[in-house]
């Protein structure tokens, strides 16, 4: 029987950080079945989620532990692989944010997403220079399932409102999955 374990680990950025993590997992017959995977400042930070066989599990989790022990930062959460019950039936759109970045973009969104019982299930956000000024940029991509009673035309219009008063663009569309 497969067992699930999402990890997260961060440390100093460098070359083979992945590759030496992966190695730990492969070591222990487990699979990488979902994964995020960023440099932040100095850093890297992953996100994974791990199956393994239960035979493996304490193991695997120890191996996990020991990487503490190298200036790695780890935390770790058995889980179950699937979707919650609790979001059928809801629908999956696509969000995207962009504009000149400021404070309190992502707070203002997720507060309206929040205040509405809508859940995310991604959400992706950096700030790049644009290209002709130079000016920081802010960008965001995301994965929202929203509750049935809620239109689509009612989200999008709330999100231009909300995107309005804080002087970016948002794009709402249906998740072709």
């Amino acid at each position: 029987m497969q067992k699930h374990l999402v990890v997260t680990v961060f440390g100093q950025d460098h070359p083979g950080i992945v590759n030496y993590i992966s190695k730990r997992v492969l070591e222990y017959h487990g699979n990488v079945e979902a994964s995020r995977m960023a440099r932040l400042g100095g850093g890297f930070a992953i996100l994974m989620m791990v199956s393994v066989q239960e035979d493996k599990f304490d193991a695997l989790c120890d191996a996990m532990r020991h990487l503490r022990d190298e200036d790695y930062q780890v935390t770790m959460h058995e889980t179950e692989r699937g979707t919650s019950i609790k979001y059928n039936g809801w629908l999956p759109y696509q969000v995207e944010v962009t504009g000149a970045d400021h404070e309190g973009i992502i707070h203002d969104l997720t507060r309206y997403l929040s205040e509405h019982n809508i859940n995310i299930e991604t959400m992706d956000t950096d700030v790049v220079k644009a290209p002709m000024s130079g000016t920081p940029l802010f960008k965001m991509a995301g994965l929202i399932v929203v509750p049935p009673e809620l239109s689509y035309s009612e989200l999008k219009d709330a999100l231009a409102h909300i995107g309005d008063k804080l002087g970016v663009d948002t794009e709402l569309s249906p998740y072709a999955g």
